[in-house]
Parts: C-alpha cells; sequence; structure tokens
C-alpha cells in the first residue's frame, strides 16, 4: 500500500538507485517496536551482490539522515533483493525470471504452473508444465494483461541442463589429467 511517506522515500531513492545501476523495486515503512522499519528492496540485470547492497544502503542512510523525511525519530534501515520467490509485477521481472518456474494466478481464475522461457513488454512465452506430471510440457504466449499474480517458484531438484553438461565437461578434464599424470611418481630428475 503506497502512503504519502513511502511516496516521497520512493520520489528521494529512485535517483540514488539509478545512479547505483540498480532497480527500485519496492518500499516499505513498518512499526517495529518504538521505532519505524524502512525495508528497501533493489534489484538488477544478472543479480545484485552484497557489496552493491552495502554501498547503496550507505548511500541511502546519508540521504535520509539529510533530509526531514524520517523526521528525528529512530529508524531501522534494511536494504536487500525480492528473493527467491519475487512476485512477477512488471516486465523486468518475467525477464529476469527467464527459465525459472512461475506459479501464475490468471485473471478469469485459472491457475497454472509454468516455465518462462522469454518475455517482452506485452507478455512472456510460456512452457505449461502438466497437471500431476501426466503429459507433456506445452508452450502458451500469456499478454500480461491475463496475468493477476505471478511468483517465482524455488526448485530444489531441477536438473538444468547446461549446468549438467558443465560438469561432465568438468569430469572429462578429470579424467584426462588423471591419465596425463599416470605413472608420474613425482620424481623429477634435475
Amino acid at each position: 500500500m503506497s502512503t504519502p511517506q513511502t511516496d516521497r522515500l520512493r520520489a528521494l531513492l529512485e535517483p540514488l538507485a539509478a545512479e547505483a545501476g540498480l532497480d527500485l523495486e519496492d518500499v516499505r515503512i513498518t512499526q517495529a517496536g518504538s521505532r519505524r522499519q524502512v525495508q528497501i528492496d533493489v534489484d538488477a540485470d544478472g543479480g545484485v551482490d552484497l557489496d552493491a547492497i552495502a554501498d547503496f544502503s550507505r548511500e541511502v542512510g546519508r540521504a535520509l539522515d539529510d533530509s526531514d523525511l524520517m523526521g528525528s525519530a529512530a529508524y531501522l534501515l534494511e536494504v536487500g533483493s525480492p528473493g527467491a520467490e519475487r512476485p512477477l509485477v512488471l516486465p523486468r521481472h518475467w525477464a529476469r525470471a527467464e527459465g525459472r518456474l512461475a506459479k501464475i494466478q490468471l485473471v478469469d481464475g485459472g491457475e497454472i504452473t509454468a516455465r518462462v522461457l522469454e518475455s517482452d513488454e506485452e507478455g512472456a512465452l510460456v512452457e505449461v508444465q502438466p497437471v500431476k506430471g501426466r503429459g507433456r510440457p506445452k508452450e502458451r504466449r500469456l499478454a500480461f494483461a491475463e496475468v493477476a499474480k505471478a511468483r517465482v517458484q524455488v526448485e530444489f531438484n531441477r536438473k538444468d541442463d547446461a549446468l549438467l553438461d558443465e560438469a561432465e565437461d568438468i569430469d572429462d578434464a578429470d579424467d584426462t589429467a588423471d591419465t596425463d599424470d599416470a605413472g608420474d611418481d613425482g620424481s623429477h630428475d634435475a
């Protein structure tokens, strides 16, 4: 829910995020005991690392201290990323979720689980997973107007083909190294 204070905070933070090469995803102000808690989520293409979050957090802290936006009351500042099960709201969220599985609630009341294959400004091409594992996945073009709500799903047992191929290449390289070193007892004549 947007409030005048979060709108003013967002207006202060948007240019700082852009300057840092980040997208300001969410701003929340809540009461935590006697303190207010300011929670900010940022993201970027390719994700954000802890150094980028720490640098941005310092900039936000300075900007908030220099402004009167938070008043004189104490506040707790938390800066992070949207997390593994991020909501897919904007086209950039869908683009960043390519290859990931998402649970999608449709405007017509239906719900699907689908892998995001590609996306653009109008919608996404998804691979709809079969119900209860029966059948084959089917590609479907979803316009964003058809989506009521969508969220990335965490997959613990996904076998990523690219990673499997990479692992096989590493195993092959290890096998080659083992055979090249065969018979070498470590002693060398000088």
